[in-house]
Protein backbone atom coordinates (compact mmCIF):
# COMPACT_ATOMS: atom_id res chain seq x y z
CA UNK A 1 0.00 0.00 0.00
CA UNK A 2 1.51 2.98 -0.73
CA UNK A 3 2.22 5.42 2.36
CA UNK A 4 0.70 8.94 2.36
CA UNK A 5 2.24 11.20 4.69
CA UNK A 6 -0.85 13.44 6.79
CA UNK A 7 1.00 16.86 6.06
CA UNK A 8 0.59 16.46 2.22
CA UNK A 9 -2.42 18.38 2.26
CA UNK A 10 -0.91 20.65 4.48
CA UNK A 11 1.51 21.85 2.14
CA UNK A 12 -0.34 21.31 -1.20
CA UNK A 13 -2.54 23.59 0.48
CA UNK A 14 -0.52 26.05 1.29
CA UNK A 15 0.99 26.04 -2.13
CA UNK A 16 -2.22 26.56 -3.76
CA UNK A 17 -3.36 29.43 -1.27
CA UNK A 18 0.59 30.89 -2.34
CA UNK A 19 -0.07 30.63 -5.82
CA UNK A 20 -3.71 32.16 -5.87
CA UNK A 21 -2.57 35.38 -3.33
CA UNK A 22 0.95 36.04 -4.98
CA UNK A 23 -0.29 35.13 -8.74
CA UNK A 24 3.14 34.93 -10.65
CA UNK A 25 6.34 34.83 -9.60
CA UNK A 26 7.23 37.89 -12.29
CA UNK A 27 11.14 36.87 -11.65
CA UNK A 28 13.40 37.04 -14.86
CA UNK A 29 16.57 35.23 -16.20
CA UNK A 30 18.13 32.64 -14.71
CA UNK A 31 18.17 31.65 -10.74
CA UNK A 32 20.09 29.67 -8.57
CA UNK A 33 19.68 27.28 -5.71
CA UNK A 34 21.69 25.21 -3.36
CA UNK A 35 20.73 21.46 -2.22
CA UNK A 36 21.90 20.28 0.60
CA UNK A 37 22.55 16.28 1.18
CA UNK A 38 24.89 14.57 3.84
CA UNK A 39 26.85 13.60 0.82
CA UNK A 40 27.49 16.95 -0.58
CA UNK A 41 25.70 20.34 -1.79
CA UNK A 42 24.64 20.43 -4.97
CA UNK A 43 24.52 23.62 -6.90
CA UNK A 44 21.81 24.19 -9.55
CA UNK A 45 20.78 26.85 -12.16
CA UNK A 46 17.28 27.20 -12.55
CA UNK A 47 16.16 28.06 -16.54
CA UNK A 48 14.30 31.52 -17.13
CA UNK A 49 13.55 29.94 -20.54
CA UNK A 50 11.22 27.89 -18.22
CA UNK A 51 9.74 30.55 -16.07
CA UNK A 52 6.78 28.62 -15.22
CA UNK A 53 8.75 25.69 -13.70
CA UNK A 54 11.60 27.96 -12.37
CA UNK A 55 8.73 29.79 -10.21
CA UNK A 56 6.96 26.91 -9.24
CA UNK A 57 10.40 25.72 -7.46
CA UNK A 58 11.26 28.74 -6.10
CA UNK A 59 7.79 29.10 -4.56
CA UNK A 60 8.38 25.85 -2.87
CA UNK A 61 11.92 26.62 -1.71
CA UNK A 62 10.90 29.71 -0.16
CA UNK A 63 8.12 27.55 1.27
CA UNK A 64 10.46 25.08 3.03
CA UNK A 65 8.58 22.52 0.93
CA UNK A 66 11.49 20.45 0.21
CA UNK A 67 13.07 20.46 3.18
CA UNK A 68 13.14 16.61 4.71
CA UNK A 69 12.10 15.20 1.72
CA UNK A 70 13.75 12.22 0.30
CA UNK A 71 15.53 11.12 -3.02
CA UNK A 72 13.50 8.24 -2.90
CA UNK A 73 14.55 7.03 -6.31
CA UNK A 74 17.98 6.49 -7.68
CA UNK A 75 18.75 4.30 -11.12
CA UNK A 76 22.23 3.82 -11.53
CA UNK A 77 23.91 5.69 -14.56
CA UNK A 78 20.54 7.51 -15.21
CA UNK A 79 18.82 9.22 -12.76
CA UNK A 80 17.95 10.60 -9.16
CA UNK A 81 14.59 11.43 -7.79
CA UNK A 82 12.61 13.17 -4.63
CA UNK A 83 10.32 15.72 -3.66
CA UNK A 84 7.97 13.35 -3.16
CA UNK A 85 5.59 15.00 0.20
CA UNK A 86 4.75 11.42 0.96
CA UNK A 87 8.39 11.06 1.44
CA UNK A 88 8.22 13.07 4.75
CA UNK A 89 8.63 10.77 7.66
CA UNK A 90 8.08 7.83 5.16
CA UNK A 91 8.48 4.54 6.64
CA UNK A 92 11.06 2.19 4.82
CA UNK A 93 8.38 -0.14 4.03
CA UNK A 94 6.71 2.80 2.00
CA UNK A 95 6.29 2.65 -1.83
CA UNK A 96 7.18 6.48 -2.81
CA UNK A 97 6.90 8.67 -5.79
CA UNK A 98 3.85 6.90 -7.34
CA UNK A 99 1.29 8.92 -6.12
CA UNK A 100 -0.62 11.09 -8.89
CA UNK A 101 0.40 14.79 -9.05
CA UNK A 102 -1.81 16.67 -6.15
CA UNK A 103 -1.11 19.52 -9.21
CA UNK A 104 0.60 20.22 -12.64
CA UNK A 105 2.71 22.58 -14.48
CA UNK A 106 2.31 22.47 -18.30
CA UNK A 107 5.03 20.96 -20.20
CA UNK A 108 7.64 23.37 -20.94
CA UNK A 109 10.13 21.04 -23.27
CA UNK A 110 13.02 22.01 -25.22
CA UNK A 111 16.32 21.93 -22.89
CA UNK A 112 18.48 18.71 -23.78
CA UNK A 113 18.76 15.74 -21.29
CA UNK A 114 22.74 16.31 -20.95
CA UNK A 115 24.10 14.86 -17.56
CA UNK A 116 23.25 17.40 -14.61
CA UNK A 117 19.84 18.39 -16.18
CA UNK A 118 17.39 18.72 -13.90
CA UNK A 119 13.78 18.05 -15.13
CA UNK A 120 10.49 17.37 -13.96
CA UNK A 121 8.88 13.91 -13.16
CA UNK A 122 5.35 13.69 -14.65
CA UNK A 123 2.85 10.39 -15.48
CA UNK A 124 3.07 8.44 -18.51
CA UNK A 125 1.81 9.67 -22.03
CA UNK A 126 -1.35 7.59 -21.65
CA UNK A 127 -2.42 9.56 -18.71
CA UNK A 128 -0.77 12.92 -19.60
CA UNK A 129 -0.53 13.39 -23.13
CA UNK A 130 -0.45 17.02 -22.86
CA UNK A 131 3.36 15.79 -20.81
CA UNK A 132 2.88 18.67 -18.01
CA UNK A 133 5.14 18.24 -15.20
CA UNK A 134 4.47 16.67 -11.44
CA UNK A 135 4.49 20.31 -9.51
CA UNK A 136 6.52 19.04 -7.01
CA UNK A 137 8.82 15.95 -8.00
CA UNK A 138 12.42 16.02 -9.97
CA UNK A 139 14.87 14.45 -11.11
CA UNK A 140 18.65 15.28 -11.90
CA UNK A 141 20.30 13.17 -14.61
CA UNK A 142 23.14 11.24 -13.85
CA UNK A 143 23.16 9.62 -17.33
CA UNK A 144 26.22 7.93 -18.78
CA UNK A 145 28.31 7.83 -21.67
CA UNK A 146 26.98 8.28 -25.20
CA UNK A 147 28.13 6.90 -28.73
CA UNK A 148 27.24 7.81 -32.30
CA UNK A 149 25.07 4.44 -32.77
CA UNK A 150 23.45 5.27 -29.42
CA UNK A 151 22.30 8.41 -30.36
CA UNK A 152 21.27 7.18 -33.54
CA UNK A 153 18.98 4.68 -32.49
CA UNK A 154 17.68 7.25 -29.55
CA UNK A 155 16.85 9.36 -32.83
CA UNK A 156 15.41 6.68 -34.97
CA UNK A 157 13.00 5.27 -31.83
CA UNK A 158 11.89 9.38 -30.57
CA UNK A 159 12.29 11.26 -34.02
CA UNK A 160 14.89 13.72 -32.50
CA UNK A 161 17.47 15.62 -34.69
CA UNK A 162 20.53 15.86 -32.82
CA UNK A 163 22.41 18.64 -33.96
CA UNK A 164 25.52 18.29 -34.74
CA UNK A 165 26.86 20.45 -31.56
CA UNK A 166 24.23 18.80 -29.05
CA UNK A 167 25.98 15.21 -30.30
CA UNK A 168 29.28 16.43 -29.49
CA UNK A 169 28.07 16.99 -26.11
CA UNK A 170 26.37 14.10 -25.75
CA UNK A 171 29.63 12.23 -26.68
CA UNK A 172 31.55 14.30 -24.36
CA UNK A 173 29.45 14.96 -21.48
CA UNK A 174 27.13 11.79 -21.04
CA UNK A 175 23.34 12.26 -20.62
CA UNK A 176 20.19 10.67 -21.01
CA UNK A 177 18.69 11.47 -24.46
CA UNK A 178 15.75 9.35 -24.37
CA UNK A 179 14.44 11.88 -22.33
CA UNK A 180 14.57 14.63 -24.57
CA UNK A 181 11.24 15.63 -26.12
CA UNK A 182 9.15 13.71 -23.41
CA UNK A 183 10.04 16.05 -20.03
CA UNK A 184 10.43 19.51 -19.08
CA UNK A 185 14.50 19.94 -18.40
CA UNK A 186 14.61 23.53 -16.30
CA UNK A 187 17.66 23.78 -14.93
CA UNK A 188 21.03 22.08 -15.09
CA UNK A 189 23.77 21.03 -11.84
CA UNK A 190 26.61 23.94 -11.83
CA UNK A 191 28.82 21.93 -8.96
CA UNK A 192 28.28 18.94 -7.18
CA UNK A 193 28.16 16.68 -10.24
CA UNK A 194 30.27 14.39 -8.14
CA UNK A 195 27.85 13.97 -5.41
CA UNK A 196 25.06 13.21 -8.08
CA UNK A 197 27.52 10.00 -8.81
CA UNK A 198 27.96 9.35 -4.84
CA UNK A 199 24.24 9.22 -4.89
CA UNK A 200 23.63 7.05 -7.79
CA UNK A 201 25.99 4.12 -6.36
CA UNK A 202 24.04 4.35 -3.11
CA UNK A 203 22.52 0.46 -2.08
CA UNK A 204 18.90 0.59 -2.77
CA UNK A 205 16.29 -1.94 -2.77
CA UNK A 206 13.94 -3.60 -5.67
CA UNK A 207 11.88 -0.10 -5.85
CA UNK A 208 14.95 1.92 -6.53
CA UNK A 209 15.09 3.42 -3.25
CA UNK A 210 18.27 3.92 -1.14
CA UNK A 211 17.96 1.43 1.37
CA UNK A 212 19.67 4.21 4.07
CA UNK A 213 17.52 7.59 3.58
CA UNK A 214 19.33 10.40 1.98
CA UNK A 215 17.11 14.03 2.89
CA UNK A 216 17.62 17.00 1.05
CA UNK A 217 17.06 20.41 2.24
CA UNK A 218 17.11 23.30 -0.47
CA UNK A 219 17.50 27.23 -0.25
CA UNK A 220 18.17 29.94 -3.11
CA UNK A 221 21.87 31.44 -3.66
CA UNK A 222 23.09 33.72 -5.38
CA UNK A 223 25.49 32.75 -8.68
Amino acid sequence: MTYRNPNYGFWIGLLLLSMVFLGGCHRSGDRYAMIYTRLGDIKIKLYGATPQHRDNFIRLVEMGFYDSLLFHQVVRDFIIQGGDPASRNATSSATLGLNPPAFTIPAEIGAPALRGAIGAARQGNSLNPEKASDGTQFFIVQGSAQTEAALDEVARVSGLNFSPELRKAYLEKGGAPKLEGEYTIFGEVVSGLEVIDKIGGLPRDINDRPLQDLHMLIRLVQQ
